[in-house]
């Protein structure tokens, strides 16, 4: 008898719920409420029952079956759920729910999504152009251009890790893009991928070092030398 019970437990089946859908129903203005009420209507379609009334949906819930029809109101003034006209062979016409709207919803969020971080990387794109011509005071040519390009697309370095290296170059007074190529390429064979390693890396190499002999110029002063860490010859 238990393993009778339990077949007819599994034969009741399931529902599938997308994660796209758990992961963005706070983004398309839903509640934790209504979220359970599309997922119980989307399990009475499943068993055929296409227009569940409110009592029907407060049966499987925790709220009463009127406020089962004011989510429903909410939800079709949302637009996430909307109502069908069904004409049969025999010229009945039925009703019947539909979550068409709900997926077309989410659909257009995450395009507009996709299409802001897009947005948002051509903008950094841009801003770094910008960055390269304030610091070199001229346009850059096709050539620099193309080569700014490679960083990002080929050799898949961040742009404000670009950022950084250009600094690094400013600092070390050696403002020409082969030296801050090999910068970037240092930077990558030695794990660098963040702001803070960068800073820690290149201040490691401009920190003075005391010199065993300071040279004496001919005036008979004494001359101290700050090492200088020339990223070509690394």
């Amino acid at each position: 008898m238990e393993k009778k019970k339990v077949a007819e437990w599994l034969a009741q089946g399931s529902v599938a719920v997308p994660k796209l859908l758990l992961n963005h129903y706070k983004q398309l203005g839903l509640s934790e409420a209504e979220l359970v009420l599309l997922l119980h209507m989307q399990s009475f379609f499943e068993q055929g029952i296409t227009f569940p009334t409110p009592a029907e949906l407060a049966e499987r819930m925790t709220v009463p079956a009127a406020e089962c029809m004011e989510m429903m109101r909410r939800l079709l003034r949302k637009g996430m759920v909307a109502i069908e006209e069904h004409t049969d062979e025999r010229g009945i016409r039925s009703e019947k729910y539909t979550l068409e709207p709900l997926w077309e919803q989410l659909v257009h969020h995450l395009y507009a999504e996709a299409a802001k971080d897009e947005c948002g990387g051509q903008q950094e794109e841009e801003s770094l152009y910008t960055v390269f011509e304030q610091e070199f005071g001229r346009p850059l040519s096709p050539f620099e251009c193309e080569t700014l390009a490679m960083w990002i697309d080929q050799d898949g370095h961040e742009p404000a890790i670009i950022k950084a290296a250009l600094r690094e170059a400013v600092l070390s007074g050696k403002l020409n893009f082969r030296y801050i190529d090999r910068i970037l390429f240092e930077w990558k064979k030695n794990g660098i991928r963040t702001i803070e390693q960068a800073h820690d890396y290149g201040k490691k190499f401009r920190k003075p070092k005391p010199l065993a002999r300071p040279a004496k110029q001919e005036t008979g002063e004494f001359k101290q030398t700050i090492p200088f860490f020339n990223w070509l010859d690394s």
